[in-house]
């Protein structure tokens, strides 16, 4: 049954929600295609030349992609145990702050990006705050892993986490590019879409489910979890032990408007 008021994301002590899962979260969650990377930076200044603001950055896995690349990276985290897992990097500079208060300087940023976190964040002071600290010059980027069901072990397991997670919002509501495309602080938003395999062995794979902030550590939905994963993976392994979690990154770009 579709719900006709749904419970926003933000409202979900989303500041602290990680906390308990930041060693999963460091170990267990996917990456992002080198393209998509390469489509956020296009059109740009030089890398070298490039500040950019991580949003929500958790344990710098998008961060570390932007460093290595050259730009230099400020990582905008709110959760300090999701800072203290993150591993170092001469280009990224991890701060406490959240999107709708970074505490960045106005107009000081090329780039910002939020990977997998923009539908926790307060959507009208957030991109009110993402276009007072980018330059007029500057582009934002919004982007999701988006677990692509048209796959069959990735749509099952899919139904393994929504049943463990009682049907909590999360699961249902990773995307939300809506406010982005009515905002009258962005324009020419555009969407771009690169296909994106995570492989796991069968300790990867109950990382994976746990490194979810609505998924149950203990309990009967928990041990249930856990030995449908196990079947799960068992049934779809490779001759390595390994399964492949199918994805579509979305990739959504916007430059800020002149308001």
């Amino acid at each position: 049954m579709t719900q006709t008021n749904p419970t926003p994301l933000h409202t979900l002590n989303p500041l602290t929600r990680f906390s308990d899962r930041a060693t999963d979260y460091v170990k267990y969650r996917p990456t992002y295609p080198a393209a998509a990377i390469d489509i956020i930076l296009e059109g740009l200044a030089p890398p070298l030349q490039l500040v950019a603001a991580d949003i929500g950055a958790g344990t710098g896995i998008s961060s570390r992609l932007l460093a290595e690349r050259g730009v230099h990276v400020v990582a905008i985290e709110p959760n300090s145990a999701m800072r203290e897992v993150a591993e170092p990097s001469p280009n990224i500079e991890f701060r406490d702050g959240t999107a709708e208060g970074t505490h960045l300087s106005d107009g000081s940023v090329d780039l910002v990006t939020c990977f997998q976190a923009f539908h926790w964040f307060k959507p009208e002071p957030t991109l009110l705050e993402f276009h007072r600290i980018l330059k007029p010059s500057g582009r934002l980027a919004v982007v999701w892993n988006i677990r692509d069901k048209k796959d069959e072990f990735t749509a099952e397991y899919s139904e393994l986490v929504r049943i463990a997670s009682n049907n909590h919002p999360g699961e249902s509501r990773m995307k939300s590019e809506e406010p982005l495309l009515v905002s009258r602080h962005f324009v020419k938003v555009r969407e771009y879409t690169f296909v994106n395999k995570h492989e796991l062995d069968l300790t990867g794979l109950i990382g994976r489910a746990q490194s979810a902030s609505y998924i149950p550590r203990e309990g009967v939905a928990y041990e249930q979890l856990i030995s449908g994963l196990q079947e799960l993976h068992q049934r779809f392994c490779n001759q390595h032990g390994c399964v492949y979690m199918a994805y579509l990154t979305s990739v959504y770009l916007a430059e800020p408007s002149g308001v």
